[in-house]
């Protein structure tokens, strides 16, 4: 990924507290994994606050016959997958 030099002024205490956690060289990693994290929060808190519902019927075809009858549609071809790896398993 490219990456872009930018200059901060953060307080001398809270870059000490940075470089014990993540080390002088790893300053850098550290504030970018961090702001990444945040910027995941805000979006997520943004969709939260909308007005319009998230979550659209039409989306999701494969729950038509409610959410339930999909839940144990899953579960069968997990057990049936299951069952598959084990007899596998079991070949000489």
């Amino acid at each position: 990924m490219p990456t872009k030099r930018a200059h901060i002024v953060l307080p001398e205490d809270l870059v000490r507290e940075i470089d014990k956690i993540a080390g002088a060289r790893g300053r850098s990693a550290f504030l970018a994994d961090l702001a990444e994290r945040e910027i995941r929060r805000q979006k997520l808190l943004q969709l939260f606050r909308r007005k319009e519902p998230i979550w659209k019927n039409e989306d999701h075809p494969e729950l038509k016959a409610g959410a339930a009858a999909w839940v144990r549609k899953m579960r069968v071809a997990d057990e049936a997958r299951f069952d598959r790896i084990q007899k596998r398993r079991q070949r000489p």
